[in-house]
């Protein structure tokens, strides 16, 4: 077997899964596996939302520990070895203490933090998002967006001026693609910072939905559209793309609503359900504070 070749086979994986179950003396299932080789997927999202994960990763990857520490991962701990197979040559570190590393081949990463909470990432709070041009809708409000979109790992999503529910979805849809349209190019600025500060590998982000733009990006299950005065242009450029797209469409303006159901008809859009959002919390004087209370609109063809 050559030790040139930089993608582990499946045999390969189950042998390196094996080691480190018996070195960590934990089951196989309690381990994320993530093959990395001359690949781009979300990283930095597994390791933050599983204890245990083990990278398969080669050269194409080199920077990947300062591409750790960056994220605010140095104080994990690390299990590092080069090669295909298992050997004895496992060194045990700190990801800090391997920053300036660089990767040359084939190599496996094994790193651990069981203070991680495993848990599914739905409603993050605003604070951790950029602090650019956007406006960002409440938490809670993109709880109930997430349940509708209803996004497995594999998705393709088309994400239009909603800057804060492309990263939950593209951190869900790991497998998947998620496709950005920002018109606005401040808020384009801050939808890249956003994708890099959550180490994110699956978002393409385009300028609009021409037919020039649309041609670059897989073809998208579902659309969520923050709706504008051009809601009907946007819909039928994307059913180009997709004739059997699904929509999610939210805006806060009465005119814009009442005009949907015509579009709907209009475009053969069926199954058409609206609901309106009301969450009010209290502030730092105990008095109860009303967010904006936009209606969200479903349908599919």
């Amino acid at each position: 077997m050559s030790e040139t070749r930089t993608a582990y086979n499946n045999k390969e994986m189950l042998d390196w899964t094996a080691y480190f179950s018996d070195v960590m003396k934990t089951s196989p299932e309690k381990i994320k596996l993530i093959n990395i080789c001359g690949k781009e997927k979300n990283v930095i999202p597994m390791i933050e939302t599983h204890k245990r994960v083990m990278i398969f990763a080669d050269e194409s990857h080199e920077n990947i520990f300062y591409e750790f520490w960056e994220k605010g991962l140095g104080d994990y701990d690390m299990w590092f070895a080069e090669g295909l197979q298992p050997t004895q040559d496992v060194k045990k570190t700190k990801i800090i203490d391997m920053v300036n590393y660089k990767l040359t081949g084939p190599s496996v990463i094994f790193i651990v933090n069981e203070n991680t909470r495993e848990s599914y990432r739905i409603g993050m709070k605003n604070e951790y998002f950029s602090k650019g041009t956007v406006k960002y809708v409440g938490n809670e409000i993109r709880a109930v967006i997430m349940s509708l979109l209803n996004v497995d790992s594999h998705d393709t999503i088309a994400i239009v001026s909603g800057e804060s529910i492309v990263i939950e979805s593209a951190i869900i849809a790991s497998e998947g693609s998620i496709i950005a349209v920002e018109p606005n190019q401040q808020d384009m600025r801050s939808m890249e910072e956003n994708v890099s500060n959550f180490g994110l590998h699956n978002v393409h982000i385009i300028p609009d939905l021409s037919e020039e733009s649309l041609e670059s990006v897989p073809v998208p299950r579902l659309s969520f559209i923050v709706a504008t005065k051009y809601l009907e242009e946007d819909i039928r450029r994307l059913l180009t793309k997709n004739p059997k797209m699904q929509f999610v469409i939210y805006t806060l303006e009465l005119d814009i609503l009442s005009g949907i159901k015509a579009i709907f008809e209009k475009y053969h859009i069926k199954n058409m359900e609206v609901m309106q959002i009301s969450v009010s919390k209290t502030d730092k004087n105990s008095v109860f504070v009303t967010q904006p209370s936009p209606w969200l609109i479903t349908g599919e063809i």
